[in-house]
């Protein structure tokens, strides 16, 4: 056979791999920077009262519950914390109810240096939010019960100290506390009302 046609052959095999092998390693890539937060835009419109999104550190687990949804952000804890709270607070309808864990309280800067800057770093992002100190279990248990009717976006960041997830359940943002407190009162003693 023409050595020349050997050549070709090999070329052409080539071309014929190229695109294979360039998927592969698109597939195999880091993603994008930005791509959890396109997932975030997709899912909160659909997300509402009731549903959570937790702002995670790199050793949070992935649940296997169908309905909790695992994604990493590649970035800094307080940066994806302030971009999920800003886009909340564009879309209007949901605001955020923020838990941290109560032992993040008693993280040492001797044991983890930047802790200190950290717990300031989140006071400013959730500055205007009411932030509630539970202990770690008890918001994984609120979490986990959550996670069994609605569902949960946990996103993970490049985080490496302890206690420092942020966990958000989602509350009506065109109804305050104070509103739906009236509501439920007036309900409730409607229904009085009518038992007698």
């Amino acid at each position: 056979m023409n050595p020349c046609h050997h050549h070709a052959v090999y070329i052409s095999c080539l071309m014929a791999l190229m695109p294979m092998s360039m998927a592969v390693a698109q597939s195999s890539k880091v993603p994008d920077v930005q791509e959890w937060y396109r997932t975030l835009e997709n899912r909160l419109p659909v997300f509402g009262h009731r549903n959570w999104i937790v702002v995670a550190d790199s050793a949070y687990p992935a649940p296997s519950a169908e309905g909790i949804e695992t994604i990493v952000a590649n970035g800094g804890l307080p940066e994806v914390l302030a971009r999920v709270l800003a886009a909340m607070a564009s879309s209007g309808h949901v605001r955020p109810v923020i838990f941290m864990d109560k032992e993040l309280q008693f993280v040492d800067e001797g044991d983890y240096p930047g802790v200190t800057a950290f717990r300031d770093q989140v006071g400013r992002v959730s500055a205007g939010n009411a932030v509630n100190s539970l202990p770690h279990e008890d918001i994984m248990t609120k979490l986990n019960d959550a996670g069994k009717t609605y569902r949960v976006l946990i996103i993970k960041t490049n985080m490496r100290i302890p206690y420092t997830s942020v966990f958000i359940r989602l509350d009506c943002g065109y109804m305050s506390d104070e509103v739906g407190n009236k509501i439920n009162r007036a309900t409730s003693a409607s229904t009085k009302t009518e038992q007698h």
